[in-house]
């Protein structure tokens, strides 16, 4: 960095504030400084930087496109700031560790929210940072060591990570009573590819995993609606919106399920580490009790 370009945070600020606020004064005053040293802490930011930052008129101050982007970045860099104090934060309040989880939306939705609220009362000193991935993303994360550990439908390559079984689930259609798939016991998802569909979000895995799968049909979905759950999903359906494909556990009572037939709608879901040996001591624990939740769900079905 050219060695005449020094900032710091309390600058950022008040760029920030001064952006927000338009005046000088008033940004002074949010950052605790007199008017007078704010003033002088601009000129000497935009000295150092060689642009103006903002335009000066009569009612106060505007960003120049290089305050902009200044402000851009200041903002970034706030946000970064705060995430990094979360973070932070348990550690100070007695927590010892973190593990971090890349699950799919069929676990997020159907399973993990239970089986981590049981691991989470009997580990009171462990936080979970869990984020929603499809699946071939969540195995290369863990396979990179982003991630210590993935929950992942069971189909696809897992190189040389190690695994064992979570839940057996399978993907479904919900469909409303009298529509006419509720006298199929099964259908193939080619030919529902017209039909006005119920979806979640975009950017859900399981939204993204839908869309490639009418692709390589040569199709697309007639999406009518996007909601956030998979319980928005069955309850839009049973609305009369569209049909829905959700998994079988996640399908609502009143609700005619129709099997699909195609080789990627069973979901089993496995549990994927890099190594259980490289593993810190809460995420190994972490991945014994999911494993012994899954084992416990297969003894009682």
């Amino acid at each position: 960095m050219d060695e005449t370009m020094r900032y710091d945070l309390p600058d950022l600020r008040l760029v920030a504030a001064i952006a927000d606020s338009g005046s000088l004064t008033r940004a002074a005053e949010q950052v605790h400084l007199a008017p007078s040293s704010a003033s002088h802490r601009l000129t000497q930011l935009e000295a150092a930087l060689g642009v103006p930052l903002f335009q000066r008129h009569a009612r106060g101050l505007t960003p120049t496109p290089a305050g902009e982007s200044l402000l851009r970045h200041a903002r970034q860099v706030f946000a970064q700031l705060e995430q990094m104090h979360a973070d932070l934060a348990p550690y100070a309040s007695g927590v010892h560790s973190q593990v971090t989880v890349f699950a799919n939306t069929n676990a997020i939705n159907c399973f993990l929210p239970e089986d981590l609220g049981d691991f989470l009362r009997e580990h009171p000193h462990v936080r979970v940072s869990l984020e929603e991935q499809p699946s071939p993303a969540i195995i290369q994360a863990v396979a990179s060591g982003q991630v210590e550990i993935g929950v992942v439908a069971a189909e696809g390559a897992f190189g040389e990570l190690e695994t064992l079984p979570y839940r057996r689930d399978r993907l479904v259609l919900v469909v409303p009573a009298g529509h006419p798939l509720a006298g199929r016991d099964e259908v193939a998802f080619a030919e529902v590819l017209g039909e006005p569909f119920v979806c979640l979000h975009a950017g859900s895995a399981i939204h993204t995993f839908m869309m490639n799968h009418a692709a390589r049909l040569g199709g697309r979905l007639d999406v009518r609606i996007q909601v956030r759950s998979f319980n928005a999903v069955c309850r839009m359906v049973a609305a009369g919106v569209g049909i829905g494909m959700v998994p079988r556990s996640a399908a609502v009572h009143g609700l005619k399920t129709v099997k699909i037939s195609d080789p990627w709608a069973p979901r089993d879901l496995q549990l994927c580490v890099r190594s259980r040996a490289a593993l810190s001591p809460a995420a190994l624990a972490l991945l014994d009790h999911l494993a012994e939740k899954g084992r416990q769900a297969g003894e009682s079905s």
